[in-house]
């Protein structure tokens, strides 16, 4: 027999162990409505399903459908030698999976911009990452007062990303050992970074799960374990690396501003090659990789500045505020502003509880209510008018049982 959405919320009654009636109050519904519901008299408003997909631990799409919980595809990118437990891995993937079901049921999905092509024409992975970054710098840089991409500030590059590519970014703590998770689905793009004092590897793992989801990769669960730059055997790894080399640092910039440096100083110095670091905002280490890569430096000249910290070359290039700055910034948790800024908008509409956002910000839902409370001004209800009542009775309808 077909299971309806009547049929569904009965089994969260019969789960959760409440009789009609209490039930019925912890829903926020008179007994009235709920049994009218349940024979199938009153239609389901999308904050009643909202509210009791809320006290039976379901999703509202569950009650709609009967389909369990989307569980997406994603990369996840670690330094740790051994792989995390999927299971750890996915919880967070659920919290935030969890969201963007929410914006899809209620019809306000997040908008998703077309993507730069691969050109799988070009067989070297290598070449693919490097035409890839072009292409995503044309994109980035295509409003005529956009500056380049190596001078957007970390926050500022993931607004940008939001609005070029749709993909919202994160910044939340993460299973051990890894550094940054990627996911894609036909409806959403998703990156999450964790916090850290590595203010430059931050960055340089944002650019790679980009190259990630550009490149279409994040379509089967993967964890990666970290493996040494240009010792990696997975390919996808080499274009998403390749990739944020040079959308971080492309060859043109870097070719420039590295004769800036040598016609300053008669040559490539500490002091110059410290400039480069605050100007690419990248570690010592992959500058001096590029540098080698792109041949404008030794193999004895790279291994010296290896040697080198990101807070030294601020301190020698007298940046120290924006060392500082970079690093509060990398160190605190934040959540996709479309993400949590849709969700608020559907609550204050009265298309869902609260439930959603204090889950993705992982919040009580007292607690936030209390800090919603605190950052709005009271405002006296406005009394009903009483051609409003029938109206208000029925609600959104959303469902003909």
């Amino acid at each position: 027999m077909h299971e309806t959405v009547i049929d569904r919320v009965r089994r969260v009654m019969e789960a959760v162990s409440m009789s009609q009636a209490a039930f019925a109050e912890k829903v926020g519904l008179t007994p009235d409505k709920l049994s009218k519901s349940l024979a199938g008299v009153r239609r389901f408003t999308s904050l009643d399903l909202a509210l009791i997909a809320e006290v039976g631990g379901r999703t509202v799409d569950w009650l709609l459908t009967g389909r369990e919980p989307l569980r997406p595809s994603f990369a996840a990118r670690t330094t740790a030698p051994a792989a995390p437990r999927r299971d750890r891995v996915a919880d967070v993937a659920d919290r935030f999976t969890a969201a963007y079901e929410v914006l899809e049921l209620l019809g306000r999905p997040p908008k998703l911009p077309p993507l730069p092509s691969v050109r799988t024409d070009l067989k070297r992975y290598v070449d693919q990452g490097e035409r890839l970054a072009e292409d995503a710098v044309g994109i980035l840089t295509a409003a005529d007062d956009s500056r380049a991409v190596v001078d957007l500030e970390t926050d500022v590059l993931i607004t940008a990303c939001a609005q070029k590519f749709g993909v919202d970014v994160g910044v939340t703590r993460l299973p051990h050992g890894v550094d940054g998770l990627t996911w894609q689905t036909d409806t959403f793009r998703l990156i999450l970074i964790g916090p850290t004092e590595t203010w430059t590897r931050q960055r340089f793992t944002l650019a790679h799960e980009l190259g990630h989801i550009l490149a279409r990769d994040a379509q089967e669960l993967v964890v990666e374990s970290h493996v040494a730059p240009g010792r990696q055997k997975d390919l996808t790894e080499v274009r998403a690396n390749v990739f944020a080399s040079n959308l971080l640092m492309p060859a043109a910039e870097v070719r420039g501003r590295f004769r800036q440096m040598v016609d300053r100083y008669g040559g490539l110095t500490d002091e110059g090659f410290s400039a480069l670091v605050v100007g690419f905002k990248v570690s010592p280490s992959a500058l001096a990789a590029r540098l080698s890569h792109l041949q404008l430096i030794d193999a004895k000249s790279a291994l010296h500045y290896r040697g080198f910290t990101t807070e030294i070359c601020h301190l020698l290039a007298g940046a120290t505020d924006a060392f500082q700055r970079q690093l509060a910034w990398a160190a605190a948790e934040r959540f996709p502003v479309r993400l949590v800024a849709a969700l608020y908008k559907c609550y204050a509409e009265g298309e869902t509880t609260l439930r959603p956002l204090a889950a993705l910000l992982g919040m009580d839902v007292d607690q936030l209510h209390d800090l919603l409370d605190l950052a709005e001004p009271d405002t006296p209800e406005p009394e009903p008018d009483a051609g409003d009542v029938g109206e208000a009775e029925e609600g959104d309808l959303i469902f003909q049982p």
